[in-house]
């Protein structure tokens, strides 16, 4: 199985490409994000390694903000412990699910691994890279499955709320205010 999305930022000047693959060991969500940032040209592509349970095993972020180049690793190891650059980083030990702070695409990492039915919910803490820091935050969430295809998504103790729109393989296709599909 192999599903692609194309995304037009609605807060910023940019777009983005993801895909989800199938791997014998699980999964791999990768992409590329083009977009202005303080008027300055950023191109981020990443990929990110799942168990076959939707658990983040590893992370690859690449590409420039401006002139600065950015490249990350993301190990987790069996423990949860989770390193970036070979760095231990204890505030986020634990977490399930990395969530990368400048796309949309890592919504699907717990819309899928918590599969849940219509009016459930679930908390969620999540490894978060904010962008433009990229370095690691716990970021608790949760996630209520509203409808067929739509999330309560919420974050820092509910001072953000969406309602996420989701197609059949758990792409966000609305983000408002911040993403939208193209040519949905």
């Amino acid at each position: 199985m192999t599903d692609t999305i194309l995304w037009r930022r609605l807060d910023l000047p940019g777009h983005e490409f993801a895909t989800i693959k199938r791997r014998d060991d699980g999964w791999q969500l990768s992409g590329a994000a083009i977009f202005s940032h303080d008027q300055t040209p950023t191109k981020l592509d990443y990929s990110v390694i799942c168990e076959a349970s939707w658990r983040t095993k590893s992370a690859q972020i690449a590409g420039v903000i401006g002139d600065q180049e950015i490249n990350l690793h993301v190990f987790v190891d069996s423990e949860r412990r989770w390193f970036l650059n070979g760095t231990e980083c204890p505030v986020v030990a634990g977490c399930l699910d990395i969530d990368l702070g400048f796309s949309p695409s890592t919504n699907l990492l717990p819309i899928r691994r918590l599969s849940l039915e219509h009016g459930q919910e679930a908390e969620v803490r999540a490894a978060w890279l904010p962008f433009p820091s990229l370095e690691f935050e716990l970021l608790p969430q949760l996630y209520r499955r509203e409808g067929e295809n739509t999330y309560r998504y919420e974050s820092g103790g509910g001072v953000f709320v969406r309602v996420l729109e989701v197609n059949a393989v758990g792409f966000v296709t609305n983000y408002p205010g911040l993403w939208v599909q193209e040519n949905a």
